[in-house]
């Protein structure tokens, strides 16, 4: 279990886009607003509410701003009308890509989703083209040095399918959307310190990409990521090693 988490490289692009702080805010006030839309305006009562609230309170949003973004979904405020819309396609070297989207204007979105894929050598595809190459997966990383020992067991017996030891000193979790929740919930009781915790679109299976693609592919993952009404983006690519060393 131990060696590099294989999450990390899906989760590429998280460090360059957390440094984005707008376009971070945006993201998670948007995703505060559905989940309290869908789900209501009570975090215990909203197990995708107090994930987002999570989130937002890592990213040192305020509370004022969290408050104000709940009651927006739960219609306390008048706001935007947002619906959530999926997009899937191939890039270049074939790799499968969805795009989550919250959007109050489904055909600028459509049309901004399909800019990006034709710009950069791939193709917007139809629903249900790539997303069998994936599952909903919870995933939790918690730092290692606060007893690897106890968090494998707390884990394990809260549901956990599968348990990482990571090479930077991290533990990632991964379990069923339905036993996240339960997972999170007795790490905090048990005074664990969780680094991130979501549910994600995980890919069953990664392609191994040449140098030249996965350039290609990650200058598309970054326009893709940049649009406005991206909320996440989730490949199958596996880079090729060194490829960081030539963004810069």
């Amino acid at each position: 279990m131990a060696g590099h988490s294989k999450w990390a490289n899906i989760k590429h692009r998280k460090g360059r886009q957390d440094a984005k702080r707008g376009k971070v805010f945006s993201v998670l006030i948007r995703e505060l607003t559905v989940a309290a839309k869908l789900g209501g305006g009570v975090t215990d009562d909203n197990p995708r509410l107090r994930t987002a609230v999570d989130k937002a309170l890592a990213a040192n949003m305020t509370k004022d701003t969290i408050e104000r973004a709940i009651q927006r979904g739960a219609g306390g405020l008048e706001g935007e009308n947002l619906e959530e819309v999926s997009f899937e396609g191939y890039g270049p070297g074939g790799i499968a890509i969805i795009v989550e989207s919250m959007t109050d204007n489904n055909n600028r979105t459509v049309a901004e989703v399909r800019h990006a894929f034709t710009k950069s050598g791939g193709n917007l595809g139809t629903n249900g083209s790539v997303s069998y190459l994936f599952e909903k997966k919870g995933i939790i990383t918690a730092s290692s040095n606060q007893d690897a020992d106890n968090i494998m067991e707390l884990s394990i017996e809260s549901g956990a399918e599968d348990i990482e030891l990571n090479d930077d000193e991290t533990v990632t979790i991964s379990s069923s959307p339905e036993d996240f929740e339960n997972i999170k919930n007795l790490l905090i009781e048990n005074e664990i310190k969780i680094d991130d915790s979501e549910v994600s679109l995980i890919p069953e299976t990664t392609i191994q990409a040449d140098l030249d693609t996965s350039l290609k592919v990650f200058k598309l993952l970054e326009m893709l990521e940049d649009l406005d009404d991206t909320q996440n983006v989730t490949s199958n690519i596996e880079f090729a090693e060194g490829m960081l060393d030539q963004l810069d």
